[in-house]
């Protein structure tokens, strides 16, 4: 076993836990990764949620009491969400208090039927965020187009935000945008910007998964060598961008009202193609500033076998730009891919969102007591 977590950590790298579930919390298994495996942070979404609900571990007593009291689906599925969120907030309360609130979080997703809906986003984020009431919450917006103005009215509320389902550079930019133009907003409200923090998923494997395809169906040689470059290239530029933005003079101002930067996060960094390495999306998207929200089984293979050489993002952009102009040049639409990518994320999590509803709602009407 490498200490290649430390190793990461030490580069600038938080470590983030992709899954939560009763279980892990009640087993003591979070606070175990928190102690052994530097992990500072968690995350969810619709499909994590559906599979550990759905797997009914440590969920049966607090359904039975949700199905006692005839509440809607809709509700039990929050109460029993926002329940998991906010111990998981409690466990990780020590790291959020020893680093000024910038890890220790754990974020929660509007429901992903909002996504193109801004007024509802907006709204959901707010109940979300007082729900699960604990500082160290991270409230998930999509960045959908209706998603980017959400953003801005949430962070300018002073709530801390996750924005999710990042494909594109074009619409990155525009997250980071929302961002600041939000800290403008609070700031001009009086609000302390120093309370409130953000991070950007960007997502990496699918690039390659929707990319790599592509260049099989070309077939030819120079389509086959790149394969498994795309999804680097394009988080890298990201990273990119992110120095850009946050060392201009519009963040100069806000730096000086103590507000913080919105870290990139790379979120999608299991391997999906087992041709590359598992460590793929972790070990070559190192610098400092970042988050890597993993799930357990990359966590795992990062600890056993991650190769940590320092940082692999700054110095390779011109690299990372030929690399996409090369997959362009042979036919490959990047705004047709990160499209395709973002309209698939938010089915994907709507989907994953209907099943938990089915199966919460199943659950309800069984363990409902027997009318007198």
């Amino acid at each position: 076993m490498t200490d290649a977590l430390k190793r990461l950590s030490d580069e600038g790298v938080a470590i983030w836990l992709d899954d939560l579930s009763r279980k892990r919390i009640t087993s003591g298994n979070l606070a175990e990764l928190i102690d052994q495996q530097h992990v500072v942070g968690v995350t969810t979404n619709p499909s994590i949620f559906q599979k550990a609900i759905s797997s009914g571990d440590g969920y049966e007593q607090q359904l039975a009491d949700l199905a006692a009291r005839k509440v809607t689906v809709d509700e039990a599925i929050r109460m029993i969400t926002t329940a998991d969120v906010r111990d998981a907030a409690d466990i990780l309360r020590p790291v959020y208090d020893s680093t000024d609130g910038q890890d220790g979080r754990v974020s929660i997703e509007v429901d992903p039927r909002l996504a193109h809906e801004t007024a509802a986003t907006i709204a959901e984020a707010k109940q979300l965020a007082w729900l699960v009431d604990r500082p160290n919450t991270l409230i998930k917006i999509p960045a959908t187009k209706a998603g980017l103005p959400a953003i801005t009215e949430v962070i300018g509320r002073g709530i801390s935000v996750n924005v999710t389902l990042i494909f594109s550079l074009e619409r990155y930019r525009a997250v980071m945008d929302a961002y600041l133009a939000g800290l403008e907003k609070a700031k001009a409200a009086g609000l302390d910007l120093s309370k409130i923090h953000s991070v950007a998923s960007f997502f990496v494997s699918r690039v390659d998964s929707e990319i790599d395809k592509r260049l099989d169906t070309i077939g030819t040689d120079e389509a086959k060598a790149l394969k498994g470059k795309a999804a680097l290239a394009n988080a890298r530029l990201a990273y990119e961008a992110y120095e850009e933005v946050f060392g201009g003079e519009r963040w100069a101002a806000l730096d000086k009202a103590q507000a913080n930067k919105q870290r990139p996060l790379w979120a999608s960094t299991g391997v999906k193609d087992p041709a590359y390495k598992d460590t793929l999306y972790v070990v070559d998207l190192v610098a400092p500033g970042t988050v890597n929200t993993m799930p357990e089984a990359t966590l795992e293979a990062t600890a056993d076998h991650g190769e940590v050489t320092g940082d692999t993002i700054r110095g390779t952009y011109e690299q990372a730009r030929a690399e996409l102009d090369a997959v362009a040049k042979l036919g490959i639409s990047y705004d047709d891919v990160v499209q395709l990518l973002e309209d698939e994320g938010v089915e994907k999590f709507e989907a994953s969102w209907n099943d938990l509803l089915k199966s919460t709602e199943a659950e309800l009407t069984r363990l409902a007591p027997a009318e007198d």
